[in-house]
């Protein structure tokens, strides 16, 4: 293993997260279209084409599966607050649930009701789309950390991930734009639907301001996934038991620090893209139509299932827009998109996009478990 993929990986890294966080005008202009996590990925690739390097079976892609992602995974879900999701409430809590459900059972049920379309005889099995769909899953409801997770347990190719990720990134960004137009219409929609929802959400109270230090936080982190991965073998297994483990660190130790393990999981999703990046090439990359235009149906979907949830649960419509962005958008356009409705709220909304964190992995697993019936 030589130290180029490691150089190239901390640039990637270190750059992405700085420039990331600049306020620089034109930067984040360029950050509001391109993400964070498709630079990461891009980067290292146009470096290798640049140099003609090719690192795809570097000893670095062992590494980064059997430590990186598991890390991730359990500093992700140690992030989550359990005694902050219950001040949302119930119903809001609900809608979201149900907007993760039409986005993971969706492509199933397309799958079983139109095989013999050209869409799925061609696009999905032939052209292998269909393994593209569970990271799609992923980081529709739990983000960049399961859709890494999901590619690895479907064996997603590089070209359909590098495909998936650019027609993912163009829908998010259209999506926002209407999510943000729609929350501003909010009342106008309960009174047309005769919603008359006016229950305000408990406010978030702060976490114990005695926090771990930063060393001992990480520490115990690196020390369950170095044990798990000393008795355990199967990454599924690993999966699923760091995310408990991650839910009890973050709920039972008292004093965890939550802010933390939120950050660290942020930059372990932009090391882990930067690797996965050294085995793109760009040769691979094909653009369907069909395959785009199949997402645009299923996001569409998503938000009009979840608003005829809203109207049998008589919730404020706000809420639709707002949980959409939490399954889709993420951690940073959720309360954003909440601030155009109120900013009181935007705490509720960071909650609920910690919570399509946790709960994005298993979503995309049931995914994967089900299509695999239809496109073995």
């Amino acid at each position: 293993m030589s130290w180029l993929p490691w150089g190239i990986t901390l640039f990637t890294v270190t750059s992405v997260y700085f420039l990331d966080r600049w306020e620089h005008r034109t930067v984040k202009s360029i950050f509001d279209w391109v993400p964070a996590i498709l630079l990461s990925y891009i980067i290292p690739a146009l470096i290798c084409y640049a140099f003609g390097w090719d690192f795809s079976q570097d000893g670095i892609h062992d590494l980064s599966k059997t430590f990186f992602i598991p890390l991730t995974i359990v500093a992700a879900m140690a992030s989550l607050s359990l005694g902050q999701l219950r001040a949302i409430g119930v119903k809001p809590i609900l809608l979201f649930v149900s907007g993760s459900f039409f986005i993971a059972l969706f492509p199933v049920v397309f799958v079983a009701v139109f095989s013999h379309t050209d869409l799925v005889t061609e696009t999905f099995s032939n052209k292998g789309f269909w393994k593209g769909v569970p990271p799609i899953v992923g980081s529709w409801i739990g983000g960049s950390t399961s859709q890494l997770v999901l590619k690895e347990l479907v064996e997603c190719p590089e070209g359909v991930f590098l495909s998936v990720l650019v027609m993912d990134n163009i829908l998010v960004n259209i999506w926002t734009i209407l999510m943000f137009q729609i929350i501003k219409k909010s009342n106008r929609l309960n009174s047309f639907l005769g919603i008359k929802d006016a229950m305000l959400p408990e406010g978030i109270r702060e976490e114990d301001s005695k926090r771990w230090p930063i060393w001992s936080t990480l520490l115990v982190l690196v020390a369950v996934v170095l044990l798990l991965n000393a008795v355990m073998e199967s990454f599924v297994g690993k999966v699923v038991t760091l995310s408990l483990v991650g839910l009890v660190l973050g709920n039972f130790i008292r004093g965890w620090n939550f802010r933390f393990s939120l950050k660290l999981g942020g930059i372990l999703i932009l090391t882990v893209m930067s690797i996965l990046g050294l085995k793109l090439h760009f040769d691979l990359f094909g653009f369907d139509l069909h395959f785009f235009w199949f997402l645009l149906v299923w996001l569409l979907g998503h938000f009009l299932f979840m608003v005829l949830i809203a109207k049998l649960l008589n919730v404020n419509m706000a809420w639709v827009p707002i949980a959409s962005m939490a399954n889709v958008g993420g951690i940073a356009t959720a309360p954003a998109v909440t601030a155009a409705y109120k900013k009181q709220w935007m705490p509720h909304a960071i909650i609920l996009a910690i919570l399509s964190m946790a709960t994005g992995t298993f979503w995309g697993m049931i995914t994967i478990y089900m299509l695999q019936r239809f496109m073995a």
